[in-house]
């Protein structure tokens, strides 16, 4: 393997790296509006925090449409985690740079990437289970 082509596998690997961080910050930012939309309201009526719920709906309006959309919200979600985890998985074993530097941050945004990820998941489960779970059970 000539020179060349280790500096385009490796670059290859960085830009994996960063687009797998990317769709993962964007997986938490969908997975969070489960939260908004479904966790957040639930949790302060269950506290007997009605007129802060009020409060909060008054302040910021759109909790109450992403509340009626939820469906869509959590299908929307559910395919960002899913793209998401298709690509940690696909980079899991992606080149980093040979310079020592740049191959600590590489590993690094790597791990950073995969435990925004599980917290993206684990946001989503708490924001499902508050949206679909527990009005069942009550």
């Amino acid at each position: 393997m000539s020179a060349s082509d280790a500096i385009s596998q490796a670059g290859d690997g960085t830009q994996q790296t960063r687009s797998s961080l990317l769709t993962s910050v964007l997986s938490l930012f969908a997975s969070s509006s489960t939260l908004i939309c479904c966790a957040l309201p639930a949790l302060l009526v269950a506290l007997g925090a009605g007129a802060a719920l009020s409060g909060l709906v008054g302040a910021f309006p759109q909790i109450v449409w992403l509340s009626e959309h939820k469906v869509s919200l959590f299908i929307f979600a559910g395919l960002m985690l899913a793209a998401s985890g298709g690509l940690q998985w696909v980079n899991r074993n992606a080149p980093c740079p040979i310079d020592p530097a740049l191959r600590d941050a590489c590993l690094r945004t790597r791990k950073v990437s995969l435990r925004v990820y599980w917290v993206s998941v684990g946001i989503y489960l708490v924001g499902g289970f508050f949206a679909f779970v527990l009005p069942l059970l009550t």
